[in-house]
């Protein structure tokens, strides 16, 4: 992580993020010319994970989305936009999966197995959508 981070570039309308009063120090975006082969070999190697996740996360969502996405720089400026987009989703998501986890009552003359089923079918929905789980929720 702190490789990525060493070449994390700061461009004209980068954003620092939400709630960041002071914008990040600048940082080289490209190693300079005398710079030692180790450090240009792994801004390469940093230069390629970026294009290869921009790609995987570019062909994963709608492409209303991908259009608005194909101009950022930083496969990490993508996936924090996606977050501030649909973040407030999840949480609705979980709130209603906990609600329907509480409220679920085994009615009577119905199978134990499937009670069992819908309430795990409930428990790893909360999971995916990275809820905390343990021994206190």
């Amino acid at each position: 992580m702190a490789e990525i981070e060493a070449f994390r570039p700061t461009t004209p309308g980068h954003s620092p993020g939400a709630g960041h009063d002071n914008p990040p120090v600048a940082i080289q975006i490209f190693p300079s010319l005398d710079a030692p082969l180790e450090e240009k070999q792994r801004y390469d190697r940093w230069q390629k994970s970026n294009e290869m996740t921009k790609c995987y996360i570019l062909a994963s969502i709608l492409n209303v989305l991908q259009h608005q996405m194909q101009d950022v720089e930083l496969a990490s400026d993508i996936m924090l936009s996606l977050k501030e987009m649909f973040g407030e989703q999840g949480r609705s998501a979980r709130q209603e999966t906990m609600r329907q986890i509480y409220n679920t009552k085994m009615a009577e003359g119905t199978s134990v197995r499937e009670h069992c089923l819908r309430m795990i079918s409930n428990l790893n929905t909360l999971k995916v959508l990275g809820a905390d789980i343990d021994g206190e929720s």
